[in-house]
């Protein structure tokens, strides 16, 4: 291992999620011949020989198109390949950024809620209603935006590099009782999160964050084990959760995106041809990626909630700004996790004026 790559590794933080996952990336390392890599080559392999490494699965018919056309995008540039492994069966969820900076995979895709967590910068759009909701967070996004510059010009000194960004469509509040139409309402339920925002948002306003993987959703909904979840329609319609959620509040009660990571150190080395083909792939994810999962949730998803028996609430104003005025604690409590005032205050900035 050369000592860019050792450096990447000590510089970058480690969450509570990841520590489980570190201690089997030896065994990764050496099935995959990363260790004593190089800038020419890692593990044998031509720095244009490239391993895409993601835990979503084709299933996701909304997401997974936006990874494909990230591969199938790099891999039209002369002299570049791209090998991808879907499904967790490189490095799963936990693995994915660990993995990636020990050189198992030289570009990861994963959901922000993950990352987020060491990451703290990439939680500006999972915040609870700081904006107008879906399509300001996707400007805010959007390819070269300056809150994607931003973003990366964070990242960059802890390893990593953002190649696109797919955000998510809104995440409801779905619930199997009660219906949520004020913060009162969530007082004292049990909520499933996935991400550490998520979680801040439901103890803000008097609820219990649940976190459990979303194959046992299905089963702790229906036996009462969880109240409801917060998540974007895409976790419900992949799971069947319809069949058992009887509410869903339509509101911004959050975000994520599925973002293109890659080692910062090996991308720099990387031939400026190759560095394009990366360019232009990350671009095709968050756009027509991006398209592709909008038109799924409008055409399809929508349609399987409504015809489902779930009652969708939508907010008026009045109690978007009752939830708004809940929330500001969350803003308060990500601006520390951020621990730099200034960069927090300008990544908001960039997200609300979008």
């Amino acid at each position: 291992m050369d000592r860019s790559t050792s450096k990447a590794i000590s510089s970058a933080p480690v969450g509570r999620r990841s520590i489980l996952a570190l201690a089997s990336l030896p065994l990764l390392l050496a099935g995959c011949g990363a260790v004593g890599t190089n800038s020419v080559t890692r593990g044998g392999r031509s720095v244009s020989d490239i391993r895409v490494a993601t835990y979503l699965t084709p299933s996701y018919k909304d997401l997974f198109p936006g990874i494909e056309m990230l591969v199938d995008t790099a891999a039209k540039a002369d002299g570049v390949s791209v090998d991808l492994y879907d499904s967790g069966t490189l490095l799963n969820a936990e693995q994915s950024i660990p993995g990636l900076l020990q050189g198992v995979a030289d570009v990861v895709v994963q959901t922000s809620s993950y990352v987020s967590t060491s990451y703290p910068i990439l939680g500006v759009c999972e915040l609870p209603f700081v904006n107008e909701g879906f399509e300001q967070i996707r400007r805010a996004l959007a390819f070269d935006s300056p809150l994607s510059q931003l973003i990366n010009e964070t990242l960059r000194p802890r390893g990593l590099i953002s190649l696109g960004a797919m955000p998510t469509t809104p995440e409801w509040l779905f619930t199997v009782d009660r219906p949520i139409e004020k913060p009162e309402d969530v007082r004292g339920l049990r909520i499933r999160t996935a991400g550490q925002v998520e979680g801040e948002m439901i103890k803000t306003l008097g609820g219990s964050p649940v976190s459990m993987s979303s194959s046992e959703l299905y089963e702790a909904l229906e036996r009462g084990t969880i109240d409801g979840m917060v998540s974007y329609m895409g976790t419900v319609i992949s799971r069947d959760l319809q069949n058992v959620l009887k509410y869903g509040t339509d509101a911004h009660f959050g975000d994520y995106s599925v973002d293109a990571y890659a080692n910062v150190n090996w991308y720099d080395a990387l031939p400026s041809t190759t560095q394009k083909a990366l360019q232009d792939g990350g671009r095709m994810m968050t756009e027509q990626g991006t398209d592709h999962q909008v038109a799924v949730y409008e055409d399809e998803y929508r349609e399987i909630i409504e015809n489902s028996g779930v009652e969708i609430l939508k907010l008026d104003q009045q109690q978007i700004a009752l939830f708004r005025k809940a929330t500001t604690p969350v803003l308060e409590w990500w601006k520390q996790k951020v621990d730099d005032p200034e960069l927090a205050e300008k990544a908001l900035k960039l997200v609300r004026s979008a």
